[in-house]
């Protein structure tokens, strides 16, 4: 967030964060970006790079987007081809990587565009593009992924219609729109909810309530694995905040089993798997996690990873293409007594912290800094829950 922040106050927007904790933004208005004057340093945020980059392209400016050792390690060119089909100039470091240097125009050209690959952030980088170029223009999509920024464009009034067909969702959008200011309440991340889900369901005696979770349903991919493996997740409160549904989850310790995880559930869960491997490490019997390729190009290969760091760990793993197959404890504390190596992965850390709740001895983390990328305050909520029972995280 900080680092999207950085990038649109160089690009002219007035961003500022209030006492009470929320942000005001004073925007340019679409169409109105201003030519950065030193390139865009994105941190460890592939999210932020992707839309930034769609948000750009349609713009006559050019900017240089760089990020830090793991970011730039990652491949950029499923949203680079999009991207000049509309029209943009980029040139990338070899394997499509940051840095690269994008330069925008105007008018782009609307395009329609079949994801190859199920990819939100393709979906919404295209999308933003769409919103300064004349025309419409559509994304179709075979697979369903996460609707966070169709919510949130037809919100700011932006005329966006979604509708089924053969091929799959038909996403579009009428471009050099007129959007309107708004009051937006920003549920919880359902990613960062999962840690403590999964950390309450494997340690016993455990009881918490994780207040003001987003339950998009394109999001809820590692709550509904969770149940088939028994855990015990009641909603409470059920609300829409902002147009997202939203709930506090109560969460208690339970016996998991292991299951086959339906490859469909992918889309709705991709940024949850390594901590659904965990979760798998403590079930009874053998978890089958397949069909999530997407895992080898995130900010690290998160199967490998995730296989290299549940094995120190003394879990037996059989590591897929595609995914992992995890013999679990059957509720017993794991080895543990290994040191991670997180590869610079914000998530690869946090779910081998809640590894090492349940361990026989400690498990150590290499460099838990990446964390700071989506959750600053993970180990403050961690210190604050540790030996708490009926806590609120």
């Amino acid at each position: 967030m900080l680092a999207t922040a950085a990038a649109m106050r160089a690009m002219g927007a007035r961003i500022e964060r209030q006492a009470d904790g929320s942000w005001q933004v004073d925007g340019v208005g679409v169409g109105g970006l201003l030519q950065p004057a030193t390139a865009l340093d994105m941190g460890n945020s592939g999210t932020s790079t992707r839309l930034l980059m769609g948000l750009v392209a349609s713009h006559l400016i050019t900017a240089t987007f760089i990020g830090d050792a793991s970011l730039s390690g990652r491949p950029m060119g499923r949203v680079i081809e999009p991207l000049e089909r509309m029209g943009a100039a980029i040139t990338a470091s070899p394997g499509g990587r940051l840095p690269l240097m994008l330069r925008g125009i105007t008018p782009a050209v609307p395009i329609e565009y079949t994801l190859p690959i199920a990819s939100a952030q393709v979906k919404s980088a295209i999308l933003l593009a769409g919103l300064n170029t004349p025309g419409i223009t559509r994304v179709i999509e075979p697979i369903p992924t996460r609707d966070h920024s169709e919510r949130m464009l037809a919100g700011f009034g932006a005329t966006l219609t979604v509708e089924s067909s053969p091929a799959g969702r038909i996403i579009s959008i009428h471009g050099e729109a007129e959007l309107k200011p708004q009051a937006i309440t920003v549920p919880g991340d359902p990613s960062s909810a999962a840690f403590w889900l999964v950390a309450a369901s494997i340690v016993p005696g455990s009881d918490m309530i994780v207040r003001n979770v987003g339950l998009n349903p394109t999001r809820t991919g590692v709550i509904a694995a969770l149940r088939m493996m028994g855990a015990d997740i009641v909603e409470l409160d059920g609300r829409t905040v902002g147009g997202e549904p939203v709930a506090d989850l109560r969460v208690r310790h339970a016996p998991l089993t292991a299951i086959e995880v339906p490859p469909d559930l992918a889309p709705s869960m991709i940024d949850e798997y390594p901590v659904l491997f965990v979760a798998a490490a403590f079930a009874t019997g053998r978890t089958i996690a397949r069909g999530a390729h997407e895992l080898r190009v995130k900010e690290s290969d998160r199967i490998a990873t995730m296989a290299a760091a549940l094995s120190a760990c003394g879990v037996a793993v059989t590591e897929h293409e595609d995914g992992l197959s995890i013999d679990g404890s059957g509720g017993d504390a794991i080895p543990g007594g290994a040191t991670i190596a997180s590869k610079l992965d914000h998530r690869i850390a946090m779910s081998m912290v809640v590894a090492g709740l349940h361990a026989a001895r400690a498990v150590t983390i290499d460099d838990a800094a990446p964390v700071a990328t989506s959750y600053p305050r993970f180990f403050m909520s961690l210190d604050r829950l540790a030996g708490i029972t009926g806590a609120d995280a």
